[in-house]
């Protein structure tokens, strides 16, 4: 029988019977140590498709296996792994790593979200809310003459200084200063991407205990970045301006806030564009109430009519906000560049829990991003993006106004690539989600960014295919009118 991708290999004698190769296979899992005491193992219906048997097939190896003291179906936990061929003939069993996983500092992604995660990477989905470029607009050709000028220069290289690379650092400094940044290299720090800098901020600025104001849904909602350090998220309102700023004064008593994230620019999920007035009124509260800001700004470059209004920190003139770009959304997430522009104080205690993090980015690439950035390359490319995220987009609206028009509702986003789609009437997200992926479609649920909701959707047009897009759209219509 021809296995279908993803299937189990299996390097036993074909003849064996269907259900001795499942327990053969979980057998060797549990000797070697890849499924530890304390594992959950896959499902019952995992394990039938991808031996490519019956679920009974599947229960019979599991009974067998359970009856030699090697598993135990547990309430809430499913059938998890109680003792291996050692600890049945030891006294003193090995460590419970289940317990170790359990009570690790950072706290795991939501189900739904590590699903999410694991799944971007199948070719045979459909993703319609992957939040990244397309390969097809990888600049391939041009990275491979920066690669070979980055080389053709290069000498030994070994650690760079704790803010990063200097002629990178002045590189970013120019490019911010475009945007209306006054910024010296000493005031920037080269991160490796935004995810980067958050966590930086989280161990190195913020108390535990503290909160966190953001828009409410966020792309926060779906990381437990400042969680994990003792931290509390606290929602604040939008409307088609963006966060709505006055919100700040009555939250602000109700908790102890330290600090507020904003994604200002194409906001993700919602693709929502700050107004100019919003982010004058938004920085004003924040400057009375001495709250710090972190500006997220790394779709900036992604505007599809005219550029967004200038930065929260092109207007700060007190040090109040903190500023996050990054190349991952408009060039590669692959080089892991991003920066921290912010008070040198704040920069220098930030590069010190970098270098006790990892000792920083890679020096190859930030040689490459300041090829990029230093010679003009960077702006020249983005600006084909947009041109291709304006066909995309008109692309997407097309197949949303023939497919979904009577069952969703939906704003057209001045950039980025984000539209947050919003069922009509009653329907689960989570039902959604897991029915689009029987159908071959990838989707980000409204849940997973904090969106209390039912019904909310996340689409991208940035990663696939317009063809793939339309497809998908199709295939989600049929889905939802099933579900009604």
């Amino acid at each position: 029988m021809r296995k279908r991708k993803g299937s189990i290999r299996l390097h036993r004698e074909k003849r064996l019977p269907k259900y001795l190769k499942i327990i053969d296979f979980i057998k060797g899992k549990i000797s070697t140590g890849e499924w530890p005491i304390g594992s959950k193992i896959p499902s019952q219906r995992d394990l039938a498709q991808a031996f490519e048997v019956n679920r009974s097939t599947v229960i019979a190896a599991l009974e067998e296996l359970t009856a030699d003291g090697l598993i135990e179906g547990k309430l809430g936990m499913g059938t998890v792994v109680v003792n291996n061929t050692w600890t049945l003939l030891a006294t003193t069993p090995p460590p419970d790593w289940s317990e170790y996983v359990r009570s690790g500092l950072h706290k795991p992604s939501m189900t739904s979200v590590q699903e999410i995660n694991k799944r971007e990477f199948q070719a045979d989905l459909i993703q319609l809310s992957k939040g990244e470029l397309s390969p097809d607009m990888f600049p391939v050709d041009t990275m491979k003459q920066v690669m070979e000028r980055v080389t053709r220069n290069l000498s030994g290289f070994g650690y760079e200084e704790p803010r990063g690379y200097l002629p990178l650092r002045q590189a970013v400094s120019d490019y911010v200063g475009r945007q209306g940044i006054t910024a010296s290299p000493s005031s920037v720090l080269i991160v490796s991407g935004a995810l980067q800098a958050l966590q930086l901020i989280s161990v190195g600025l913020l108390h535990r205990g503290s909160t966190v104001f953001l828009e409410q849904p966020s792309y926060l909602n779906s990381l437990h970045v400042f969680q994990s350090g003792g931290m509390e998220l606290a929602g604040l309102p939008m409307d088609r301006q963006g966060m709505i700023a006055q919100a700040i004064y009555a939250r602000r008593k109700e908790e102890h806030g330290a600090i507020l994230y904003t994604n200002p620019c194409f906001h993700n999920p919602t693709g929502i564009l700050m107004t100019e007035k919003r982010r004058l009124e938004l920085l004003r509260v924040c400057e009375e109430e001495r709250l710090p800001i972190i500006e997220d700004d790394i779709y900036r470059e992604l505007w599809t009519k005219e550029p967004p209004p200038l930065p929260l920190k092109a207007r700060d003139k007190h040090g109040t906000v903190l500023y996050i770009g990054s190349l991952s959304k408009t060039l590669t997430p692959g080089l892991r560049i991003g920066w921290v522009v912010g008070p040198e104080p704040v920069i220098e205690r930030l590069a010190d829990i970098k270098m006790q993090t990892d000792y920083g980015v890679s020096s190859l690439s930030q040689r490459v991003a300041e090829e990029w950035l230093a010679s003009g390359l960077y702006e020249r490319h983005v600006h084909k993006v947009r041109e291709q995220l304006i066909t995309r987009r008109a692309a997407a609206i097309r197949a949303l106004t023939k497919h979904m028009s009577e069952l969703a509702t939906w704003e057209v986003p001045d950039g980025g690539f984000f539209i947050w789609l919003k069922m009509n009437g009653k329907l689960s997200t989570m039902e959604l989600f897991t029915a689009a992926k029987r159908r071959g479609i990838l989707l980000n649920p409204g849940n997973i960014y904090g969106e209390t909701k039912e019904g909310y959707v996340r689409l991208s047009y940035g990663y696939a295919s317009i063809a793939d897009f339309e497809s998908g759209i199709e295939r989600l219509g049929q889905i939802v009118r099933d579900h009604r």
